[in-house]
């Protein structure tokens, strides 16, 4: 059995979702479809739940204007309007304004989970009844009717026996030799849509694979493999034929875009091999993470993450910073769902680099630590991550930026500049 992944990009149009037909057609074994939304369709439900929590009525625009993006996709798709794939679209829009119009809450990440959800059944309800129109029998899955979660909102933790049970009865391969699924989804023990962090479709593949003891995981993408740097952003880079599982988490920690951090450890877990094609191009060999000994990279590989904010704490009395100052300032990061991305501490002060926060987020975590720490703050500001680094590719990466903080290790370097 084979776990097939096609992220957003794959999925953006109907010349896309064509594109992933004939990659599926072409496979004789189990193969289980996951797929994300389409295109930018969680950026503008990202978009259209901070307008409402901002009480700003015109997310009704952008979500009218999504609702039109999707309808002309099903117009290019379908020979005929009579499918009942258009009735579902309009039925999950429908879902979509009701859970908008009647939520009188203040709790965002419960709403962001009911809604921008959604993204993802409408995709994979799209792509399931593409396959069928084209002849490809499959069947469509609501993962969240089977993978358990906590209800962590927008940071589900998978309960992993119950959903491992619950994904084998489903998963059977008896009838259908296809299934198309959701990924970055879950439900709590509640029926609570939840979601499992940002780009989490890849996670959800590799979970799909451990259970199910899949031969290989692809993931396809809209780059040729794994590359030293991110190819939007640098004119030179080389790719990666192969990486150690190690490697690819600490590329993935690092915030490497290509995977999900959390994809890895299911696949190294199982030992199972984990590609990442090109649906463009699916013919060539992309990269491959499996088990490789002694691993080490010919050339530096460069990650850089933008929107940064570096916090720096002192206390009070300006006394040292000890453990309990750093267990109660990661206590207070914990309940605002604060992602540390580099910490580093001197004799009073303790620093964090995290990504943006929603300035009511921000707002919030400032106030908290401002009630036992002196508190000092840099907005908008990059953190450039080096792995077997050099100097020439440290002078390359720092040219006329001004470092704020660095750190060192063995194999890898990281500056947090403006």
């Amino acid at each position: 059995m084979i776990v097939n992944k096609f992220g957003g990009a794959s999925v953006k149009d109907a010349d896309a979702i064509r594109v992933l037909a004939d990659i599926v057609a072409k496979y004789e074994d189990n193969t289980i479809v996951v797929v994300s939304a389409m295109g930018k369709t969680t950026n503008k439900l990202e978009q259209i739940v901070r307008l409402k929590m901002e009480n700003n009525d015109s997310y009704n625009d952008v979500l009218t204007s999504l609702m039109n993006e999707h309808q002309q996709t099903l117009d290019e798709l379908f020979s005929s309007n009579s499918n009942a794939i258009f009735r579902i679209v309009i039925n999950l829009f429908s879902q979509i304004n009701k859970q908008l119009s009647e939520y009188t809450g203040s709790d965002y990440d419960y709403l962001y989970d009911q809604v921008v959800s959604i993204g993802e059944i409408l995709s994979t309800r799209i792509v399931s009844a593409y396959l069928s129109e084209a002849g490809i029998r499959n069947r469509w899955i609501d993962i969240r009717k089977y993978l358990q979660t906590d209800s962590f909102y927008r940071e589900a933790k998978v309960a992993n026996e119950v959903s491992k049970n619950n994904i084998r009865k489903t998963f059977a391969f008896n009838d259908e030799n296809i299934f198309v699924t959701q990924g970055f989804i879950g439900a709590d023990q509640a029926g609570n849509t939840t979601t499992l962090g940002r780009e989490g479709s890849d996670y959800t593949a590799a979970l799909l694979a451990n259970m199910l003891d899949a031969k290989k995981v692809i993931l396809w993408k809209d780059v040729d493999g794994i590359f030293n740097a991110d190819p939007k952003l640098f004119e030179e880079v080389r790719i990666f034929r192969e990486l150690s599982y190690h490697e690819a988490i600490e590329l993935s920690f690092y915030g490497a875009k290509i995977i999900h951090p959390k994809t890895i450890k299911p696949v190294q877990n199982k030992n199972i091999p984990l590609y990442v094609k090109n649906f463009n191009n699916p013919e060539t060999d992309g990269s491959v993470i499996y088990s490789v000994d002694n691993f080490k990279s010919a050339f530096p590989v460069f990650i850089i993450k933008n929107e940064q904010i570096l916090i720096s704490v002192t206390p009070k009395d300006y006394s040292f910073v000890v453990e309990k100052h750093i267990s109660h300032f990661f206590t207070v990061l914990n309940q605002q769902k604060v992602k540390v991305n580099l910490m580093q501490n001197s004799a009073v002060s303790f620093s964090v680099c995290c990504d943006k926060l929603h300035p009511n987020k921000l707002e919030e975590l400032l106030s908290d630590l401002r009630n036992s720490f002196r508190v000092l703050y840099n907005e908008n500001l990059e953190l450039i991550t080096i792995r077997h680094y050099n100097e020439i590719a440290i002078a390359k990466m720092l040219n006329g930026r001004k470092v704020l903080m660095e750190q060192r290790s063995r194999n890898t370097v990281q500056f947090v500049v403006s």
